[in-house]
């Protein structure tokens, strides 16, 4: 290994049985530096990761980590490292302290050492006043933090790190940040891998991957320079028609409306602007964002899928969800505090907050799963406390996990779902084939869902959702580690349902996906602390211009301020 260099692989992949999961992939990272793995669900970070931490032995290539060979000395490697998995591996009938104490012991911290460490690690990551809670009892944003401590107390010259971030919130996200700014300004090497393509932002230099091979390496600056003037900002005072005239334009890639009268345009050519006539009151070019980058890098070489555009949505007067100062309890706690929301027919509403916010406890009463301990909430029409089964079969749910058999076919999910649903056996064939089109699934597939890319099981968990015609559709994290095209896509797979008339409520951690709801509710410590347009909440604020992070952010600072003064 060269000396400047903590990781060297060259050529380097990996094959289960007959399969090539990863291949043809050299890096390099320096002491000090930060490296991002980029890529969605089944792109081979893992893979990678557990191959560069000597737990995966490589197929083909070459790789040294510490100047260690991993093939020759995995246990060396091992020893001088810390490596967090995506699954928690902490004990969760362990303190917060006993798993700390644990970490430490196996790793030989010394015992004059640890209790400066383990004090420095808790501060830093605001657990010191939870030493004495079990980790099973710890939100997963605090999870995520104890897990990094873990690996921090021996102090390991390099930190691989598998998906940190994952399903943590926002806020949660950005105190795991400091965290690791900190390692860096320690001079630890930092290896990640993540689906957030903002993240790439905070490394050194980031790898893209998709279906197991790389797309580009450079840093950050280096991978806009790629989408340098192909991507542009479209203002209009008629975004439909202006959708309309993209569909004809051959080098555009993709496109995705804004709030207000924005739309974002990606294209295959540099400086090509779109030519949209009369349906364009303002076109100029923009920065890229990595979500940009990863875009234009991989549509080059591959076949155009056809872009479908966004029809105008004008929610109608008919109430489809009604939650009226609804409350729900867990013994003395309380989860849900008070909450009072109206979603309309055709209306798409964001639920945005923190870990334990209470997010998923309002949209299990409002799905007839809990029932309020104070309040009601009417969904369809149904009583959610006294008809909840009228309620479930008139909604469709998609999960941040993608409920679906593995085992099974699609073609067998989709029958399932249906006759669980209801749907009439003379109906079943023409509600599928609808489901199919409306989620942009092929209906004529009839593969192992196991064997689907996360993209193509999204679209099938979407078309099982819908395929009894429900009139609200409720999507918890729908699209989690799915690259930005595909999340693009299914943004307009849901507005052309909510154009139908079904009432869309979604929570999502991607806050820029905000700005395809018509409007935002805000949760913190189970109240709904913030509810209106994205421009009101920023009217609100006192904010002109400013992104969804800094909107989600300022008002859980004023409520924070506000708890403190009171």
């Amino acid at each position: 290994m060269t000396a400047s260099f903590v990781v060297e692989a060259d050529g380097l992949g990996r094959r289960f049985g007959g399969r090539t999961v990863l291949q043809d992939v050299s890096l390099q990272v320096r002491q000090g530096e930060v490296f991002g793995v980029v890529g969605p669900d089944g792109a081979g970070k893992s893979t990678l990761l557990e191959m560069l931490a000597a737990i995966l032995r490589p197929s083909l290539g070459s790789c040294r980590v510490l100047g260690e060979d991993v093939r020759k000395h995995a246990a060396r490697v091992q020893a001088q490292i810390g490596y967090m998995s995506q699954g928690f591996s902490l004990y969760d009938r362990l303190t917060v302290a006993e798993n700390i104490a644990f970490a430490a012991a196996i790793r030989d911290v010394p015992k004059a050492a640890f209790a400066a460490r383990k004090a420095e690690l808790l501060a830093m990551a605001g657990l010191e006043r939870f030493q004495d809670r079990r980790e099973g009892a710890l939100s997963g944003g605090m999870r995520k933090k104890l897990a990094l401590c873990a690996n921090l107390i021996h102090e390991p010259p390099l930190l691989i790190l598998d998906e940190p971030s994952l399903g943590v919130d926002p806020l949660s996200r950005r105190e795991l940040w400091r965290i690791l700014d900190a390692a860096k300004a320690e001079g630890r090497s930092i290896v990640f891998a993540t689906s957030y393509m903002d993240e790439a932002d905070a490394s050194d230099r980031v790898l893209l991957l998709r279906d197991g091979r790389p797309l580009a390496i450079g840093s950050p600056s280096e991978l806009r320079e790629a989408a340098r003037g192909r991507v542009y900002a479209v203002r209009t005072a008629d975004p439909a028609a202006a959708e309309a005239a993209l569909l004809k334009i051959p080098h555009v890639l993709s496109f995705q409306r804004r709030s207000g009268e924005e739309v974002r345009v990606q294209l295959s050519q540099a400086d090509a602007p779109p030519d949209l006539g009369l349906h364009c009151r303002e076109l100029k070019a923009v920065e890229p964002t990595m979500e940009d980058v990863f875009t234009v890098v991989s549509s080059q070489g591959a076949p155009a899928e056809a872009l479908q555009a966004a029809p105008d949505r004008r929610p109608d007067a008919e109430v489809r969800v009604a939650a009226d100062h609804v409350t729900r309890r867990f013994g003395d706690f309380v989860a849900v505090s008070d909450a009072t929301i109206e979603v309309r027919s055709g209306e798409i509403l964001g639920l945005l907050g923190p870990n334990g916010a209470g997010k998923t406890t309002l949209i299990r009463m409002l799905c007839g799963l809990l029932a309020p301990s104070e309040g009601e909430a009417r969904v369809a029409g149904f009583d959610v406390a006294r008809q909840s089964e009228q309620v479930r079969t008139s909604i469709g749910y998609v999960s941040q996990k993608v409920s679906l058999f593995t085992d099974l076919t699609s073609r067998e999910n989709l029958g399932f779902f249906a006759r669980s649903y209801g749907v009439p056996r003379r109906d079943l064939k023409a509600r599928i084939a609808w489901a199919c089109t409306r989620a942009g699934f092929p209906p004529g597939d009839d593969s192992l869902v196991r064997n689907l890319s996360s993209a193509v099981r999204q679209r099938l968990a979407l078309a099982c959702a819908i395929v009894h015609r429900p009139k609200v559709l409720f999507l918890d994290e729908p699209t989690s580690g799915v690259d930005p095209l595909s999340r693009f896509r299914f943004w307009r797979l849901i507005s052309l349902l909510a154009a139908e008339g079904v009432a869309v409520i979604v929570s999502t951690h991607y806050l820029e996906e905000a700005t395809y709801c018509d409007r935002l509710g805000l949760m913190m410590d189970g109240r709904m602390i913030a509810l209106g347009t994205l421009s009101a909440l920023k009217t609100e604020l006192g904010l002109e211009v400013a992104r969804v992070e800094d909107v989600f952010l300022g008002f859980i600072e004023r409520e924070r301020k506000a708890a403190r003064a009171a």
